[in-house]
């Protein structure tokens, strides 16, 4: 216990294998020499947290409950262990939400955001959906103080968007993104930013697609039309899409993005299925020669600064893309915002009446 912190906090947690939330009262977190403890003050919710507010598939065999829930965060250094050096009490700060164990072989050749031995907060270890957070002191990002709170706390989506695409290479390239949803939409500015030619954004919801439009899509398609291969194809020379980012997790929009990419082509899958997937692997990629990118999560730490830089610089602007911020305690309402379709992407803000 750090002396003049409380001893308890109040938390969101799955406490059952079932549907939904507890807001509860946990320890707050203690820390070793190495930890960074974090007062949260905003946090982001992701596909992941529905996944696992629905308790769906995915979540059963992924989750085990008790868990304070949540990666997606921002807020200021509230005490820090003995050993920490490279951050200050009162900083503002987010996390890196992958906690590496910087020993095996994937850390050791620069590729600690596959770490074989990962563990994601709020998925694997109690997470950032709490007035506190302790972190290892290699995972915590300092912030710009140009970089406005809201913004600050869904660096971790946003880090997913901007790896997707920096790994798939757009720049001159067209481009067709498959799942409009808030990483999905971040894609698009962040592909143009990065030189994309042309964008083409594809969903079965009307209203992303609108958004999708305002941040720079050249063209929308619902999924739900017949056409929506031909179409594509029609709008790159008959060829296909140079790129396929898959943000959406929907084996029919897997199935349908790889049909629109050309040969040769490249196709980068973010999206989270929450069940097995089936393919035609020889039509869909052999035959096809297709490059095929598996994306998790946020190479460390150059995604990050590539992140904070296309912000700073204005080229991708979030403002659209968060519809609504909402107290900490109306939890259940954000995710019937997020269920209803209607959002992009939702924020809680903790520095209301949950504040100690």
């Amino acid at each position: 216990m750090v002396s003049g912190l409380p001893r308890t906090m109040k938390a969101l947690s799955k406490l059952r294998p079932e549907r939904g939330f507890v807001m509860n009262e946990v320890p707050v977190p203690s820390l070793g020499p190495t930890d960074v403890l974090i007062r949260v003050e905003k946090v982001g919710l992701c596909g992941t947290d529905h996944h696992i507010y629905a308790w769906d598939k995915w979540a059963q065999q992924r989750v085990k409950p008790p868990l304070v829930i949540g990666h997606e965060f921002m807020g200021t250094v509230a005490a820090i262990g003995s050993a920490v050096r490279s951050v200050q009490i009162g900083e503002r700060v987010s996390a890196e939400g992958h906690i590496a164990d910087l020993t095996c072989l994937l850390c050791r050749t620069g590729e600690a955001h596959i770490c074989e031995r990962v563990e994601i907060i709020g998925v694997d270890r109690d997470g950032a959906f709490a007035e506190y957070v302790a972190m290892p002191e290699y995972n915590v990002w300092r912030l710009d103080p140009a970089i406005p709170d809201e913004f600050a706390a869904i660096f971790d989506p946003l880090g997913n968007a901007v790896h997707t695409v920096m790994s798939a290479g757009v720049s001159a390239k067209s481009v067709v993104i498959t799942g409009v949803g808030s990483i999905g939409l971040m894609a698009i500015p962040v592909a143009r930013a990065a030189g994309a030619s042309a964008v083409y954004a594809i969903d079965v919801n009307p209203a992303k697609l609108e958004l999708a439009t305002r941040l720079g899509a050249d063209e929308t398609f619902l999924a739900t039309d017949p056409g929506v291969v031909a179409d594509v194809r029609r709008r790159t020379n008959g060829d296909g899409a140079d790129v396929l980012l898959e943000m959406s997790g929907s084996g029919s929009a897997i199935d349908t993005g790889l049909k629109i990419v050309r040969n040769g082509g490249r196709a980068a899958l973010l999206g989270i299925p929450s069940d097995n997937v089936n393919l035609n692997l020889a039509e869909l990629i052999i035959f096809k020669g297709l490059t095929v990118l598996g994306i998790n999560g946020r190479r460390m730490f150059e995604t990050w600064y590539q992140t904070q830089a296309l912000v700073k610089s204005g080229r991708v602007d979030l403002r659209p893309i968060i519809t609504s911020v909402l107290p900490f305690a109306d939890f259940d309402r954000a995710f019937e915002l997020i269920e209803s379709g209607t959002e992009a992407k939702v924020v809680l803000d903790l520095k209301g009446d949950l504040a100690k």
